[in-house]
């Protein structure tokens, strides 16, 4: 079972990059980080990496009912979304949210993860 909820799109990277956050907005997600892995690469390692973005998505309203229930979750947040170039388009990849919650082994926070998982997959099929 995979751990991600992929969508392989055509387009130029910024653009794709643009409308992931825009999507992740109509969702309830704010981006509270962006990372640019290959600026990143570049300047600490002075290596060349494809077009590589990390963001770092967060719905409060979901990360707070969370949190309430566990509050070690926040080990697990926010979110990443990470968008990248690939030999046949722009990729957007997201953490499956069912799975990531899994991990804190209570029943209690399933609700959280399949709501937040059904956002994820509105936003991808939104590109």
């Amino acid at each position: 079972m995979s751990y991600t909820l992929d969508k392989q799109i055509d387009g130029a990277f910024d653009d794709v990059v643009a409308e992931t956050i825009d999507a992740l907005e109509d969702e309830g997600f704010g981006v509270l980080c962006d990372i640019d892995v290959q600026a990143t690469v570049k300047e600490k390692l002075d290596e060349d990496f494809r077009q590589y973005r990390i963001l770092g998505a967060c719905n409060p309203q979901l990360a707070h009912q969370g949190l309430e229930e566990e509050l070690e979750l926040g080990t697990l947040l926010p979110c990443n979304v990470v968008v990248y170039d690939s030999d046949d388009g722009v990729v957007v990849s997201a953490v499956d949210p069912q799975r990531l919650i899994g991990v804190a082994d209570n029943d209690e926070l399933d609700p959280i993860g399949n709501d937040a998982r059904e956002r994820f997959e509105r936003v991808l099929e939104s590109l």
